[in-house]
């Protein structure tokens, strides 16, 4: 059975930087996301990226400060978040499709990981 296992989460100040990183358990071999959830909200779409890497889609509010990436060989994905802000802050949660294509829908995502925090203070 494949797991993901997230870790990297932490405490930033607003305008710093975290990397998050998930690891599958077996071989990855479909598109990957990133999910969040804030207390009190509903868990939203932040990044998802094609199993070959080459699409690549974002959240509107993430869009050009955080990257996801990843390392098909280490069966790893990563989010990159630079300029953080307090609004950032939720649990955040990889997860994996079974599909090669990247989406945004998280209805296609069918295994997740634990989760993991970001807390951006102000």
């Amino acid at each position: 059975q494949v797991t993901l296992v997230e870790s990297g989460g932490g405490l930033v100040q607003a305008g710093g930087s975290v990397r998050l990183s998930c690891t599958a358990s077996g071989r990855a071999a479909y598109s990957m996301g990133w999910f969040r959830q804030a207390p009190g909200k509903e868990r939203e779409f932040v990044a998802a990226n094609s199993w070959g890497g080459a699409t690549s889609y974002y959240a509107d509010s993430v869009k050009g400060r955080f990257t996801i990436s990843r390392d098909n060989t280490k069966n790893t994905v990563f989010l990159q978040m630079n300029s953080l802000k307090p609004e950032d802050t939720a649990v955040y949660y990889c997860a994996r499709t079974f599909k090669s294509w990247a989406t945004i829908n998280i209805e296609d995502y069918v295994l997740w990981g634990q989760g993991t925090q970001v807390t951006v203070s102000s």
